[in-house]
C-alpha cells in the first residue's frame, strides 16, 4: 500500500520536475498568462485559474443565516482539475504570488485560491498591478503583499446579499408569475428606472409651440435670425394663429436696426480619460457599443493583443472609478504630445483631474493605454476592427486630457425692429474657432466653427428678407441607451465599475426590457415585476436606499464596518417583507396570457400567447393535456407565400436564434434579419426584415423587392 501511494505520488509530480526554486504566478485568463510570460524569466511558471474556481453553489443559496451568514463556497463545476494542477504546482515550487485582477472580486478569487493551496506551500503572497507591461509586473514583484481581507469581507458581503435577496424573492416571483424571474438589489432598482421613464413616455401630452425665424439682407449677404424677444420677454407662440398674428406684425415693422455685436473669446479645457462608465457612455454614443461588447473588447484589449510577434497588454485595468493617471505615464503622454503635435499643443501644465465620485478608488487608475507610443496607426494591423474603434477612443482620450486648451470667438448680432408699442428682438450667433486644441484629436461636443464675415456695425439698418413660422411639438423624454443607464446608475450612486453592464444584460437575458434601436424598453413581463417590487419591496427598488448599501460596501472595504453587522442590521426587517409578500401578493401566472383566434392544430383548443424567456410564443389552453405551443407569425413566408415566418433556435449550444418557415423542411426559407411586426411591403406587400449596414447604418428592407427605408424613418 505504502509502495502503491509512493508511485502515484511520483506520477503526479512527473509533470512539474526540479520546480523547487521556482514561483508559481497564478492569473485569472490564459490571454493575460501569455503576456505576463513574456516579461518573466525562466524563473517563473505562470498559470490561470479561468476565473472564480471556489464560489457559492447555484442550486442553493448557500448562506448559513444562523451562524452570522456564513457562506458555502464549493468548488465551482468543471474546474477541480485546474484547481488541483494549482495544488500541484504549489507543492513543488518555492513561493506563490496571486495575481488576479486588481479589485475586489480578484482579491476574492486570489484568497479563496489561496485557503485552498497553503496547506501544501504557505509562501503565499498577493501582487497587484493595473497594466500588463514589463515595468508595471517587475515592480509588482517587487512589492508582494498579504491579502487584505478586508476587500474579501466587501466582496463576500456584496454576494451574500444579493444571494439573500435574490433567493428569497425569485422564488415568490416563480409563485405569483411565473417560472425563471429574478430580482436583485441594482438591476432592480435599473428595472424601476426604465419601467418609470416608460411611463412618463405613455403619459406625455405634446404641446404644440411656434418659432419664427427671420432673413436680413445684411451689405448684399443674407443673415438668419431667431425671434427670441417680444417687450423684453421670451416669447411663447401657443399656435399658428399666433404665429401669423406676429409675421404679420413684423412685416409692417418700417425699419430694422442692428441693437447689439458681442464678441467674446471662450476657452474649452479637454476633460479627464475614461473611468469604467464614462467609456460604456462614449462607445455606446459614438460606436454603438452595448456595455457588454464595451467590457468584453476592453478586457481584450488589457490582457493582451500580438503586436509585432509579442503578447502587448494596450491599456490599463479597465473596471476602474478613479481619474488619476501616473507621474510616469503623465511625463510619456506630455513628451509624446510635444514630440509628435508641437510644442504648442501640450497644456502649459500637466493637468490633474478631480475624483470622478467620492468613492472613487485612487489606488487604480483611469483607462489609458500603457504606452502611447503604441498608437492606433501602428497597432492597427494588429487588431480587429472592434478593439481598434475602442483603442482609438481610449488613446484619444487619454492623449487630448494633456493637450492645449480650445480657443474660439463666439459672435452674436442682436437686431432690433420697433413699431408703436411693439418692440421685436431677433438674435443670430457665430463661432469661429480660433486655436482647435485637444479638439485636434477628440471633440466632446461636437460643434462646428459656424463663422461668416459681414461687414456690419452697430446702428446700422438691414432689409427684412423673409419670416418663415415654425410649428414644433414638445417631446417626451427619450428611453434609456446603455450610456444614459450606466450615466445614471453612476450619478446615482448605485452600482459600481464592474456592474453596470452586466445589470443590463440581466434585464435583457429575463426579458424584462428589450432593445429599440439602441433604446432600453420594458416588456409587459417588465412592467408587472416592477409593479410587484414597488407594491411589497418598496425599499429593495428604492435609488437611495440602495446607493446607501453601496456606501456601506465600501465602509467594509475601508475598515469602517463589520460585514456581518451590516448583514444583520438588513436581514431581519427584509424578511419580514418577504413573508408579507409571500401572503398577500396575487397569483397572476395568467395574467400575461393573452386571448387569441388561433387553433391548436393538435387538438382544436384556442391557444393564447404568453411570454416566455425569448418573447411571446403561442400555447395550446388545453396544457398539460395538450403540450403543443410555437413560435408566433411574424408574417407570410416571402418564398412559398403558404407557411408563416417565425423565429426558430439552433440545436447547437450558444448558437444565435434565426427567423425560418414553418413549413421547413418543404420550405427552406431562414433569415438572420428580424422580420418587422404588423407591417408589410409598401410596393409589394411582402415581409419587411430590420437590417444593418456598415455605410448605411440600420434600416428596413424588403424580403423580395428593392424597397428601403432608413431608421429615421421608422423610428
Amino acid at each position: 500500500m505504502k509502495e502503491t501511494k509512493t508511485k502515484k505520488s511520483n506520477k503526479n509530480n512527473a509533470n512539474f520536475p526540479k520546480l523547487k526554486d521556482k514561483t508559481l504566478v497564478i492569473v485569472e485568463s490564459p490571454s493575460k498568462a501569455k503576456t505576463i510570460n513574456k516579461y518573466l524569466g525562466k524563473d517563473y511558471i505562470v498559470e490561470a485559474s479561468m476565473g472564480h474556481l471556489i464560489d457559492l453553489p447555484k442550486s442553493r443559496m448557500g448562506v448559513d443565516v444562523k451562524k452570522d451568514f456564513e457562506p458555502e463556497y464549493i468548488t465551482v463545476r468543471g474546474r477541480a482539475s485546474v484547481l488541483n494542477k494549482l495544488k500541484k504546482i504549489a507543492s513543488s515550487v518555492k513561493d506563490i504570488l496571486l495575481a488576479t485582477d486588481p479589485d475586489r472580486e480578484g482579491e476574492a478569487i486570489s484568497y479563496h485560491i489561496a485557503n485552498f493551496i497553503k496547506d501544501k506551500n504557505p509562501n503565499i503572497k498577493r501582487i497587484e498591478f493595473h497594466e500588463i507591461t514589463e515595468n508595471a509586473i517587475k515592480n509588482a514583484i517587487k512589492s508582494p503583499r498579504d491579502i487584505k481581507m478586508d476587500l474579501v469581507y466587501a466582496q463576500q458581503a456584496r454576494r451574500v446579499l444579493d444571494r439573500l435577496v435574490g433567493y428569497n424573492i425569485s422564488p415568490i416571483l416563480w409563485q405569483k408569475i411565473k417560472r425563471g424571474l429574478s430580482a436583485g438589489r441594482v438591476q432592480s432598482v435599473a428595472l424601476r428606472l426604465i419601467c418609470e421613464r416608460e411611463e412618463e413616455i405613455q403619459n406625455f401630452v405634446p404641446e404644440e409651440y411656434w418659432t419664427i425665424e427671420a432673413e436680413f439682407i445684411a451689405n448684399k449677404k443674407k443673415l438668419k435670425t431667431l425671434l427670441i424677444q417680444i417687450n423684453q420677454t421670451k416669447p411663447e407662440i401657443k399656435n399658428e394663429e399666433e404665429a401669423n398674428k406676429i409675421v404679420e406684425d413684423l412685416k409692417t415693422i418700417p425699419e430694422y436696426i442692428v441693437h447689439s455685436i458681442k464678441v467674446k473669446e471662450r476657452k474649452r479645457q479637454p476633460t479627464a480619460p475614461y473611468t469604467t462608465s464614462k467609456l460604456q457612455q462614449d462607445a455606446a454614443n459614438r460606436l454603438g457599443f452595448t456595455s457588454q461588447k464595451t467590457m468584453m473588447v476592453a478586457q481584450q484589449l488589457y490582457e493582451g493583443v500580438e503586436i509585432e510577434g509579442n503578447p502587448v497588454g494596450l491599456i490599463t485595468y479597465m473596471r476602474t472609478d478613479s481619474t488619476r493617471v501616473s507621474p510616469e505615464a503623465l511625463n510619456q503622454v506630455r513628451t509624446f504630445i510635444e514630440k509628435t503635435y508641437g510644442k504648442e499643443l501640450l497644456s502649459e501644465k500637466p493637468r490633474i483631474f478631480s475624483k470622478a465620485s467620492k468613492n472613487a478608488q485612487e489606488a487604480h487608475e483611469a483607462i489609458r493605454p500603457t504606452n502611447v507610443e503604441f498608437t492606433p496607426e501602428r497597432v492597427a494591423p494588429f487588431l480587429t476592427k472592434d478593439q481598434l474603434k475602442l483603442y482609438q477612443l481610449i488613446w484619444n482620450k487619454f492623449v487630448s486630457s494633456q493637450m492645449a486648451e480650445e480657443i474660439s470667438e463666439t459672435t452674436s448680432i442682436d437686431i432690433i425692429g420697433k413699431k408703436e408699442n411693439m418692440e421685436y428682438l431677433f438674435r443670430a450667433n457665430f463661432k469661429k474657432i480660433k486655436f482647435k486644441g485637444f479638439t485636434l484629436i477628440y471633440n466632446d461636443e461636437e460643434d462646428k466653427d459656424t463663422f461668416k464675415e459681414f461687414q456690419i456695425e452697430e446702428n446700422d439698418k438691414v432689409k427684412l428678407n423673409h419670416i418663415t413660422p415654425n410649428q414644433h411639438f414638445t417631446q417626451p423624454p427619450p428611453r434609456y441607451t446603455d450610456a444614459t443607464m450606466v450615466k445614471t446608475l453612476e450619478e446615482s450612486g448605485v452600482g459600481r465599475p464592474s456592474t453596470y453592464a452586466p445589470t443590463i444584460q440581466t434585464l435583457l437575458k429575463r426579458y424584462y426590457v428589450v432593445r429599440q434601436q439602441r433604446a432600453l424598453k420594458p416588456t409587459e413581463l417588465g412592467m408587472l415585476v416592477n409593479k410587484m417590487l414597488i407594491q411589497f419591496f418598496p425599499e429593495l427598488v428604492d435609488i437611495n436606499f440602495t446607493a446607501k448599501m453601496e456606501e456601506e460596501l465600501d465602509q467594509i472595504a475601508n475598515s469602517e464596518l463589520n460585514w456581518v453587522d451590516m448583514l444583520r442590521k438588513f436581514y431581519h426587517p427584509f424578511m419580514d417583507t418577504v413573508q408579507h409578500a409571500l401572503e398577500n401578493m396575487e397569483s397572476l401566472k395568467t395574467y400575461l396570457d393573452e386571448p387569441t383566434d388561433i387553433k391548436c392544430e393538435k387538438c382544436g383548443r384556442p391557444m393564447v400567447k404568453k411570454i416566455g424567456k425569448n418573447g411571446y410564443f403561442l400555447a395550446c389552453t388545453g396544457f398539460p393535456e395538450c403540450m403543443n405551443a410555437k413560435s408566433i407569425p411574424l408574417g407570410k413566408c416571402p418564398i412559398c407565400g403558404e407557411g408563416d415566418v417565425v423565429l426558430k433556435n439552433s440545436r447547437k449550444k450558444r448558437s444565435r436564434p434565426f427567423y425560418g418557415c414553418s413549413r421547413y423542411p418543404e420550405c427552406e426559407f431562414t433569415t438572420w434579419d428580424k422580420p418587422v411586426e404588423g407591417r408589410t411591403c409598401p410596393n409589394c406587400g411582402k415581409l419587411l426584415l430590420e437590417k444593418s449596414d456598415k455605410e448605411k447604418g440600420k434600416y428596413i428592407a424588403c424580403s423580395s423587392c428593392d424597397y428601403t427605408e432608413s431608421e429615421s424613418k421608422t423610428a
